[in-house]
């Protein structure tokens, strides 16, 4: 391919996304009833690379924030920043593939990918120590990317996002806590409860949704980059098996049944000092 310039490429490239300046592919969740609130895994040491990626990603949204009123410089800052499948396939722009982990587009595609990271990155770094644990979450962010630019390999609209690396560390912490219970927000119009469900199934389900929503997605238009997250996932879990074997392997889930190998955390939602009413069929006890 013929050498074209930085500035003649975004040239090229804003004028082939789409008509909309701010089309991209978010590396986000869409959840409209289901949010996840904690689990009840707590970890045994200060989880500092958790808190940095968070405080990091947070930081640069809200230095970015002042462009979000301007698109034309929202669209320059993606496609500067953000992995454009195209220029991934023709050798060019390599740098996105980290930077794209910290840009999003909006507060709530900022909260998920937070909310998600904050519940289950504490326990990986928790195993994985450290720095062996930021390698992993950037090394499984751009594999989610590459599955992307792989996927569409063609596609001119910039990709942005944590969650491909943020899914990565769900994988990794359903191989290794497959039983660990995770609190879920559950809303149907005004009904509110928070279900207390294993990893194995919230996370499964939400595997499961990448795959037919990716099935059933276009390249041609921006929206979410589910194939990023299908492929994080899975990496992570792959990435995930030697450390799981220097646990023990099965022997490591058998010995917990799954659960994590200390006592899980216990939460009270609500506390009242209203009295409990006893049930008529309840026989009161006898007093001396």
């Amino acid at each position: 391919m013929p050498y074209i310039d930085r500035e003649t490429r975004l040239a090229l490239l804003s004028t082939t996304v789409t008509s909309n300046p701010i089309t991209f592919y978010e590396n986000s969740r869409h959840q409209e009833s289901m949010f996840p609130l904690r689990d009840h895994n707590p970890s045994n040491r200060t989880p500092y690379v958790t808190y940095a990626l968070l405080t990091l990603n947070i930081c640069i949204f809200l230095l970015c924030l002042p462009l979000y009123a301007d698109n034309d410089a929202l669209h320059h800052l993606f496609v500067s920043w953000g992995v454009v499948p195209r220029e991934i396939i023709a050798g060019s722009q390599w740098q996105t593939l980290i930077s794209s982990m910290f840009l999003h587009g909006g507060f709530l595609h900022l909260l998920g990918n937070m909310l998600f990271l904050h519940i289950v990155g504490d326990n990986i770094e928790d195993q994985m120590g450290h720095w062996p644990f930021l390698g992993f979450y950037l090394a499984t962010g751009i594999i989610a990317s590459m599955t992307q630019v792989l996927w569409s390999p063609s596609s001119a609209i910039p990709m942005i996002g944590a969650s491909g690396a943020v899914a990565g560390v769900m994988g990794s912490y359903l191989l290794l806590f497959p039983k660990a219970r995770i609190d879920i927000l559950f809303i149907l119009v005004i009904f509110f409860r928070v279900f207390s469900i294993p990893a194995w199934i919230c996370l499964g389900i939400w595997l499961t949704l990448q795959f037919v929503n990716g099935l059933a997605a276009t390249s041609a238009s921006g929206g979410v980059a589910y194939w990023a997250h299908a492929g994080g996932f899975i990496a992570g879990v792959v990435v995930s098996i030697p450390l799981w074997l220097r646990l023990g392997g099965t022997a490591f889930w058998y010995r917990n049944e799954g659960h994590p190998p200390h006592k899980e955390a216990e939460y009270q939602l609500f506390s009242s000092g209203v009295p409990k009413v006893r049930n008529k069929s309840q026989r009161a006890p006898y007093r001396r």
